[in-house]
């Protein structure tokens, strides 16, 4: 049963085909398309893949983008299933206010980073990071519990905030520097900082709140700029939304 997997962002849609819609599915092709290109998939990206039986995504982007997707997917005549963030799911129990509230990636993102967490030992705390337009950065504890998480904006939205609220500043590309001498890289810098200072702080609150060291996973489009600058160690995952929503579909597929 192949099975699709979407991850519709505020800039991008992604997207991965697997074999089967559980866990550690062989992977068949994936790609990624700008949200203004979304009509190109059928057309395009799509049009030579095997037909998916399943399709499950999480989606932010709103739901006038939601309907162009699923046009996308009348090339199969599949009707998508989305992920609504819940009280509790795969392992996870959300400690949200609103649980429904909570972005569908960040939930996914968690599920994909709690099962990781699982596979790789004993269980203990986790600090999921994700880098994109906005940052999120949450805390899970080791029994599984989301005790909370911030969001910040991306390295791209402080720069253009800061481009246009201070006269005369211009955002040319910089370097990250230890100590910046030039315009550049003191704006390149003090926004990766930021982010990883924000990260810091979230570690060492829920460090302080197990009593154990947590384990970072970091992932979105610009996680890789990220991880270098950090100062605390991270493992870098890319597929952690995928991963999440194949343990979803799994889970889902076994209660059925």
């Amino acid at each position: 049963m192949t099975f699709l997997a979407l991850d519709v962002g505020n800039t991008r849609l992604k997207w991965a085909l697997y074999d089967a819609p559980c866990a550690g599915a062989r992977l068949l092709a994936h790609g990624a398309q700008f949200l203004e290109n979304i009509e190109k998939l059928a057309e395009g990206d799509w049009c030579d893949l095997p037909a998916p039986r399943w399709v499950l995504g999480c989606v932010v982007a709103g739901d006038a983008v939601k309907r162009r997707v699923q046009e996308q997917l009348d090339l199969w005549d599949v009707v998508p299933q989305w992920v609504v963030s819940s009280s509790a799911e795969a392992g996870l129990v959300n400690g949200y206010d609103h649980p429904a509230r909570l972005g569908s990636d960040r939930w996914v993102a968690m599920i994909g980073a709690r099962q990781r967490v699982l596979a790789q030992g004993p269980s203990r705390p986790c600090v999921v990071v994700m880098v994109g337009t906005a940052v999120t950065v949450e805390a899970i504890d080791a029994e599984g519990r989301f005790l909370g998480g911030i969001i910040l904006p991306g390295h791209g939205i402080m720069l253009r905030a800061l481009e246009s609220g201070t006269a005369g500043l211009h955002v040319p590309t910089g370097e990250v520097r230890d100590f910046p001498t030039n315009t550049s890289d003191a704006l390149t810098s003090g926004g990766t900082f930021a982010i990883a200072g924000a990260v810091q702080r979230m570690v060492e609150n829920l460090r302080q709140h197990c009593g154990a060291n947590p384990v970072v996973y970091m992932t979105g489009g610009a996680g890789w700029k990220m991880a270098p600058s950090m100062s605390t160690q991270v493992e870098l995952v890319d597929s952690l939304i995928f991963d999440g929503l194949l343990e979803i579909a799994d889970r889902r597929l076994l209660a059925v």
